[in-house]
């Protein structure tokens, strides 16, 4: 990285989260270019510096640009942080890959798992791209868009084998209200950010059929047990699921009407199906995605996760929702931990 012009960053694309990292960076003094699919809203962000396909109250920073071109976007950056649907970052991701720089460092902001490998996305990035693990990182957080976008405070993880580069991405995103710290663990950061989707569509569930506080925060405490059990056994380090990228994010996401796996389970608490909830919530919900995906990961590492396993049934229609709660609530009792 040349030290005599500032950090430069591309982000791939304009949706919520990918807007609002942009954002975060541009305030932070780093070069931003987005790159959106849809020629309107390049010419938005570089007119009026607004995005009309989801914050069109919010001004953008002056300095921000945008671009149809992949190959534009991608000169001479430092990172390319990658904000799309993880079901289709392997393909978007060979496509954009001959403009990948060979010291740029990808950064992902996915919370997903792919349903055809049951890969994460640092493990598609490698393997599609051909970088080293040690120029990916991921950051992962209690990082509800719309908050942050408006400048309220907030913190995440940025994970990466390679400590200077997650330092240098923290010093990238650092802002007044926005404290990125760092970490070696990209396993844990992942699956936290993964499975919480999955335990927030639960919690929704629940909300939606009228349970109590209660019946909420077994969800979320049990949920986030089962997530440790996997991401340790892939080799994560427990302290990391208590963290931001673990129960930080668990939380926030669980909590939230701003959460799109949270509202998306109250509608299938309130009776709707999958196809309807799906129409009605609009955006990608990732926990909807990858829930049989992470049940296979349990699978394959011999990891009872009961929470995810309902709930895959229960989006499989395999079982009804008062099914569900029999089935979680009649396991055989034994030692907390």
């Amino acid at each position: 990285m040349t030290q005599h012009r500032p950090t430069r960053a591309a982000v791939f694309s304009a949706g919520s989260w990918g807007t609002a990292v942009a954002k975060i960076l541009a305030d932070a003094g780093t070069e931003v270019v987005v790159h959106a699919r849809r020629g309107e809203i390049v010419d938005s962000i570089n007119t009026v510096h607004r995005n009309p396909g989801y914050f069109p109250d919010i001004a953008l920073p002056a300095a921000l640009r945008a671009t149809t071109d992949p190959a534009a976007a991608l000169d001479d950056v430092d990172f390319l942080v990658l904000s799309i649907p993880a079901q289709s970052l392997r393909s978007n991701l060979a496509a954009w890959a001959p403009h990948i720089g060979p010291d740029t460092v990808i950064v992902s902001l996915m919370k997903g798992i792919e349903q055809s490998s049951t890969l994460r996305a640092s493990q598609i990035i490698t393997e599609v791209t051909g970088v080293s693990a040690e120029r990916v990182a991921v950051l992962s957080g209690p990082n509800l868009a719309r908050e942050i976008i408006e400048g309220q405070p907030a913190a995440a993880t940025v994970a990466c084998l390679d400590e200077d580069a997650a330092r240098r991405f923290q010093k990238a995103c650092h802002t007044p209200y926005f404290r990125p710290y760092t970490s070696t663990d990209v396993t844990g950061s992942e699956l936290g950010g993964a499975v919480k989707n999955v335990v927030a569509l639960a919690v929704g569930i629940a909300s939606g059929m009228g349970l109590g506080h209660n019946a909420q925060a077994m969800l979320i405490t049990r949920g986030l047990a089962e997530t440790t059990r996997l991401a340790v056994a892939m080799g994560a380090q427990p302290a990391t699921l208590a963290g931001l990228s673990g129960l930080g994010d668990l939380g926030a996401t669980c909590s939230s009407p701003l959460s799109r796996n949270r509202t998306f389970g109250t509608h299938l608490g309130q009776g709707l199906s999958v196809t309807e909830a799906t129409a009605v919530t609009r955006q990608t919900t990732e926990g909807v995605k990858s829930a049989e995906a992470i049940l296979a990961l349990a699978h394959d590492h011999g990891i009872e996760m009961p929470i995810t396993e309902v709930i895959s049934d229960l989006l499989h229609e395999q079982i009804t929702l008062e099914d569900a709660a029999a089935v979680l609530m009649q396991r055989p009792t034994k030692p907390e931990h």
